[in-house]
């Protein structure tokens, strides 16, 4: 151990015993504190332990750091749960302001709502917390955490999930056990089937898993915990309740001392709520299988949180109670995930013919009023079809309302989609549509379909986000809504491009929301990149894009006071492509070290794309801010692209002299 940690818990015993602390812990032991016997202490040996010196303990056989680990558990005790209680509670008045066991006495009631979520058919037997989140009549919903739900079952690109295999093509399974109290007996009735998880996040979404069981017949006992009306508040009182687990990442030394292998069973851990920033932290005492648990508020006998990760006597982090019931307002229960309780399923695959799409005026190139933006020129090798309802002006366009696709018939895929966005008519619409599209003014068997998204690794993927051109009327925002449910409009993609999804979903409102654009207008043109390296998706004949780009085009007004045509570029890639488009124009130094592997998203100038794709966007290149830095700035650091790890590093002006200025 070293020097300066030693050194460090010294200090800090030195503020204990200046603040209280030490006095409240031995107060605690002296009223029966049940860590104590956990701990393997005495109410003398701790005693003399915080009579004598910090810096005087190693003279004693004793270190500092163990016994600041002893001080901080004792004041923030894991305690034992037996028979629906919690064990010690009368022990606590010294660390917690109020009438700490009679709040604690008003949520014993909803432990037995919160169960052990255990795995069937896998190595690992279990893997954390689940509680009773939902009522829906004949099931229940319970919610843990993705990292839990995911060992054993993979997301869809529904956004539910299903069980996967392990060795021997054994199916995967997971249960929650309301019961693995202490010095209890397994108890069959307290063990529920999770049948499916109706929710499972993606990896750059909030920690959360919902998961559905059978209602128990004649139980009023495990029932939904009630959710606060609001975010908790800083320094209030709350409690995990779960089951915390030997965890390998802590001192095998320290954890059996502090435990004495009784792990694994439920626990009612109090503590203060850290609410400050964007994170909703706390400091109850957590060990790994406290993964899921409730974060109750003891002052408002509501949940305020859901905790999803932890380091040791360190910091606790969880998930807001507003994010949970958001999701459960519109997201846990898509319409497109099959309803258990009626028995019915996504709905089927139907199609729409020519008539369907009278009037649907397409992409509008003059739509910036101020300059016309005409679709790129394509090469001939993408094979583009031509829709029944073609124009000589349109010989390719498939016309939706608001937008346009020029559709690659040997890819079974979009070539390019093109969109006009108008930030200010915007109208929400709350995602509800469970039905895909066929568009037969275009042959159907050039056209995947859902079976062919089948795979729990790939998703359905809009070109045209659902929402970007719900604007106008709300007739036509409605058109816009159910138009963008065609497969025309969609494009296979892998669950891992979802690691930089947010970013690149939050180009559009970051470009409109800019100071220097000019009438909440654009247009946007969007696609995947098709190259010979593809996988084919499944035995469909079609490619797996494994990168996508998007080019902006707005107004906006210049340092000089002209508003004249600004547009940018962006890729969604593994950055191969960049790798590649950074040696073919000699910045061999650029590409030293390059690391890819991960989705990311990077600004690339319209040039750069052209070259990659063989599009002609014409002029549009002429007004790349992007560009204009790159040829002004003879240095190395103004390479062609730039990696967005943050919406502010995009460059958006001519004037800029650095990315995000």
């Amino acid at each position: 151990m070293t020097d300066s940690r030693i050194q460090e818990s010294i200090a800090r015993l030195g503020t204990f015993a200046q603040d209280g602390t030490l006095d409240a812990v031995l107060t605690s032991s002296q009223q029966g504190n049940p860590l104590i016997d956990e701990l393997g202490l005495s109410i003398d040996s701790l005693k003399d332990m915080i009579e004598t010196p910090p810096h005087q303990l190693q003279n004693r056989g004793e270190s500092p750091v163990r016994m600041e680990a002893i001080i901080e558990l004792i004041r923030r005790p894991p305690l034992i749960v037996e028979n629906g209680k919690v064990t010690g509670k009368d022990t606590l008045s010294a660390f917690f302001d109020g009438n700490i066991s009679g709040d604690i006495t008003a949520v014993e009631k909803f432990i037995p709502s919160i169960g052990r979520i255990e795995f069937l058919n896998h190595a690992r037997g279990w893997g954390g917390t689940g509680w009773v989140i939902e009522d829906k009549g004949d099931t229940l919903r319970i919610v843990t955490n993705r990292h839990v739900a995911k060992i054993v079952a993979q997301r869809t690109f529904r956004g539910d999930a299903v069980y996967a295999y392990g060795p021997g093509n054994v199916k995967y399974g997971a249960q929650i056990d309301f019961g693995e109290e202490a010095n209890s007996e397994p108890d069959p009735a307290q063990l529920f089937a999770i049948h499916r998880f109706t929710y499972l996040a993606d990896d750059i979404s909030a920690d959360v898993a919902i998961g559905e069981i059978d209602k128990p017949a004649d139980v009023d006992h495990i029932a939904p915990l009630p959710l606060a009306g609001a975010d908790g508040q800083d320094g209030e009182t709350v409690a995990t309740v779960g089951y915390p687990a030997y965890d390998t990442r802590n001192a095998h030394v320290h954890m059996e001392r502090y435990f004495k292998g009784l792990y694994d069973v439920k626990r009612f851990a109090p503590g203060l709520l850290i609410a400050t920033g964007d994170i909703l932290s706390h400091d109850c005492t957590t060990l790994g299988g406290n993964s899921g648990s409730p974060l109750l508020s003891l002052d408002s006998a509501t949940v305020v949180g859901l905790h999803f990760a932890g380091a040791y006597r360190k910091t606790n982090s969880a998930v807001r109670v507003s994010t949970l019931k958001a999701l459960l307002a519109g997201n846990s229960h898509a319409a497109a995930v099959a309803d258990h309780a009626s028995g019915t399923t996504e709905a089927a695959d139907r199609t729409h013919d020519a008539s369907h799409f009278e009037g649907r005026r397409g992409y509008d190139p003059d739509f910036l009023r101020a300059a016309s933006v005409p679709l790129p020129v394509l090469p001939d090798a993408l094979g583009l079809a031509t829709p029944s309802d073609a124009t000589p002006a349109r010989p390719h366009e498939l016309r939706y309302q608001h937008f346009g696709v020029l559709y690659s018939a040997p890819n079974k895929g979009p070539a390019v989609t093109a969109f006009n966005l108008d930030g200010a008519l915007f109208r929400p619409i709350k995602r509800h549509n469970s039905t895909w599209f066929h568009d037969l003014r275009i042959p159907r068997d050039i056209q995947l379909d859902r079976e062919d998204y089948g795979h729990a690794d790939i998703d359905r993927g809009h070109m045209v986000r659902r929402y970007a051109t719900n604007w106008g009327t709300e007739d036509e925002a409605m058109r816009a809504n159910l138009d963008s449910y065609h497969y025309t409009n969609a494009a296979p993609q892998h669950r891992a491009l979802n690691r930089s999804w947010s970013k690149w979903l939050g180009l559009e409102n970051y470009v409109l929301e800019s100071a220097r654009t000019h009438g909440f207008r654009a247009n946007v043109f969007t696609g995947p990149v098709y190259t010979p390296g593809d996988k084919e998706l499944g035995k469909t004949g079609a490619p797996l894009p494994t990168h996508f780009w998007k080019v902006l085009i707005m107004l906006a007004t210049g340092p000089d006071e002209v508003i004249r045509l600004h547009a940018t570029a962006y890729m969604l890639s593994q950055g191969q492509l960049i790798q590649d488009m950074l040696l073919d124009g000699g910045l061999t130094e650029a590409t030293e070290g390059f690391e890819y592997g991960e989705y990311k998203t990077f600004q690339i100038r319209i040039r750069d794309l052209e070259a990659m794709t063989g599009y002609d966007f014409g002029p549009l290149r002429d007004f790349d801010p992007l560009n204009r830095l790159a040829q002004s700035e003879a240095t190395f650091a103004a390479k062609p692209v730039i990696e967005i790890d943050y919406l502010e590093q995009i460059v958006l002006g001519s004037d800029h002299t650095e990315p995000g200025s």
